[in-house]
């Protein structure tokens, strides 16, 4: 096969004794065995999302190796000590349960240390956001996670903190993409200096898990949480390492683990995929649930930021919540508290985002706060409490699985929305009632709301060139009916415009700019069209809803609900 000289160029660096033999050895296999797999390795540099970068463990600059993350370390030492010129810099490092992400860990706080850079680093596994919460624990400039998240064995990534424990954010991290990529691979430090780098574990551990029961428990009663039944899968990822100690620290007793899916494993053995947005992820914890009766039932993601919920209906069956459900129910709680408590005084907000259910919008209208509405991504609702921090964070979430309770933790955090979770559960248990009543009532109080989410996988360069042109053709050719209802707005992210179809007015988007597309149908009903920061697929996002009177409505209501959904998505032939 041809492959482009551009390629080719990048190949032949890589052949040079800037890198390894055993790199070197890769790469001439794959010239005579595998030119496709030499062109995917090589075509693109491995580029930051909006989780960081992420990408399949190998050689070449498109892959996850030592010296792609050696050069983005060395790239951000060099930005540190621009940043902070007169300071003695430190980085917490931290990394999850995937293959090679303690060595790639102990290759990051080499060259960190070898740029005269104090690291502390986790000497097993743990939480991505007890990372974000040692961050600011230790009064670091920085902090690194190495973790793919729920993507699949071949994946690791790489994500980078700031000092308020949040995600990087622009302008920082375009300004540190162009230092890492001005950089040459023969300038990264990799020769450690071990004086530098000091372990941690059991304090910052033991720090995490009492600022997770503080900021997570609210004034459930002893008993309530004895006779919580819970029923936990950690999906073979590092949640395991803090969710049953932060659980037993609150007072859960009765908390029941799938034995064979709590020893840490990158391979995942026992799910086809370890993301709890996938309903067949959690079919082992929920025949436990069956089998001991539990009342709740939980999984995280390897990485321990999403998690995964399921609760009985009234029929005492179980059923899982989506990211939407567990979201407003979490949210909804916490805005009940603050204000029984008498603090919500104007002066506080929750959090979405632009892909999330306007359900949130709704929620802070009742109950007199602000919701500020970003891209996909939790650094954004982090940079929101950077930005405004004359407003008090209250909590906020994301579609895809993730919920933050207040600014502990800068990023989606399932050891903490999980004690939340319980709290809710265990009140309402008490009270007679279940979660499952709990999310009712508020269908009646705030309007019934129905998401659905269709994802399209497009692997490699033609999967992407395929996604692009989607995104292009839906620009060029917006539609101004869907279902038979007019598309009365649509809003651009790339273009930063929200153009009015009825009126032809056009306003200027206050967001930063993402390859996104919104319609707003006049019956209120919501469709996005997105592709993936962090993996090779487009993701279609729709959101309807109506008015009930009470809770005997729903069944009715969602059927036709569910219809619109389905007729809404047979017209934009995504079937």
């Amino acid at each position: 096969m041809h492959i482009e000289q551009s390629i080719l160029d990048k190949v032949n660096e890589w052949l040079t004794p800037t890198f390894d033999d055993k790199t070197q050895e890769a790469i001439k296999e794959m010239m005579t065995s595998s030119p496709k797999d030499l062109e995917e390795s090589f075509y693109k540099n491995l580029e930051f999302g909006t989780g960081g970068m992420r990408g399949i463990m190998g050689v070449g600059t498109n892959r996850i190796n030592k010296y792609t993350l050696g050069k983005n370390t060395q790239g951000l030492s060099d930005y540190l000590k621009k940043s902070f010129p007169k300071e003695q810099l430190k980085v917490a490092i931290a990394y999850d349960c995937r293959h090679n992400s303690d060595t790639l860990g102990r290759i990051v706080a080499d060259v960190f240390s070898a740029n005269g850079i104090t690291v502390y680093l986790f000497s097993d596994m743990r939480p991505t956001p007890e990372l974000s919460f040692a961050v600011k624990h230790l009064n670091c400039h920085a902090g690194i996670v190495l973790t793919a998240s729920h993507n699949p064995p071949e994946y690791n990534g790489y994500k980078v903190y700031w000092q308020d424990g949040g995600q990087l954010v622009p302008p920082q991290d375009g300004e540190i993409i162009e230092v890492i990529e001005n950089l040459n691979y023969s300038e990264i430090k990799f020769e450690a200096n071990e004086s530098l780098i000091h372990y941690v574990d059991e304090a910052v551990d033991e720090a995490f898990a009492e600022s997770t029961v503080k900021n997570a428990s609210f004034n459930t009663s002893a008993s309530a949480r004895e006779n919580l039944r819970i029923a936990y899968t950690s999906l073979h990822g590092t949640s395991i390492k803090m969710v049953p100690k932060v659980l037993e620290k609150a007072g859960y007793t009765d908390v029941n683990i799938v034995p064979e899916q709590a020893e840490p494993n990158g391979n995942f053995p026992t799910v086809k995929s370890p993301n709890p947005e996938e309903p067949e992820a959690l079919t082992m914890a929920l025949a436990l649930a069956d089998k001991i009766n539990a009342d709740i039932v939980f999984g995280t993601d390897p990485d321990s930021d999403r998690l995964g919920v399921a609760v009985r209906n009234n029929e005492g069956k179980m059923i899982l919540l989506n990211g939407n459900q567990t979201m407003v129910v979490m949210t909804h709680f916490l805005l009940e508290e603050w204000r029984k408590a008498g603090k919500i005084t104007g002066k506080e907000f929750i959090g979405s985002t632009i892909v999330s259910t306007p359900m949130m919008l709704e929620l802070a209208s009742g109950f007199d706060v602000e919701c500020k509405v970003g891209l996909t991504g939790f650094k954004w609702i982090a940079k929101f409490i950077k930005d405004f921090p004359e407003l008090k964070f209250i909590g906020g979430g994301e579609e895809s699985f993730g919920f933050m309770v207040g600014d502990a933790v800068r990023d989606k955090d399932a050891v903490g929305a999980i004690l939340l979770m319980c709290e809710i559960a265990a009140q309402a248990k008490e009270n007679g009632s279940s979660v499952y009543n709990y999310l009712q009532q508020m269908y009646v109080d705030f309007g019934f709301y129905k998401e659905y989410l269709i994802s399209l996988t497009k692997k490699g360069i033609e999967g992407a060139n395929e996604i692009k042109q989607m995104m292009i053709d839906m620009r060029d050719n917006p539609v101004s009916e869907i279902n038979g209802q007019r598309v009365i707005m649509v809003e651009d992210y790339q273009n930063s415009t929200a153009k009015n179809l009825l009126s032809g007015e056009i306003e200027n988007l206050t967001i930063p700019k993402s390859d996104v597309l919104i319609y707003y149908l006049e019956d209120g009903s919501k469709i996005c069209a997105r592709p993936s920061g962090t993996e090779p697929k487009i993701k279609f996002y729709f959101s309807v809803n109506c008015a009930i009177d009470s809770i005997n409505d729903i069944p009715e209501a969602e059927k036709q609900l569910d219809q619109k959904i389905k007729n809404i998505i047979a017209e934009m032939q995504l079937n």
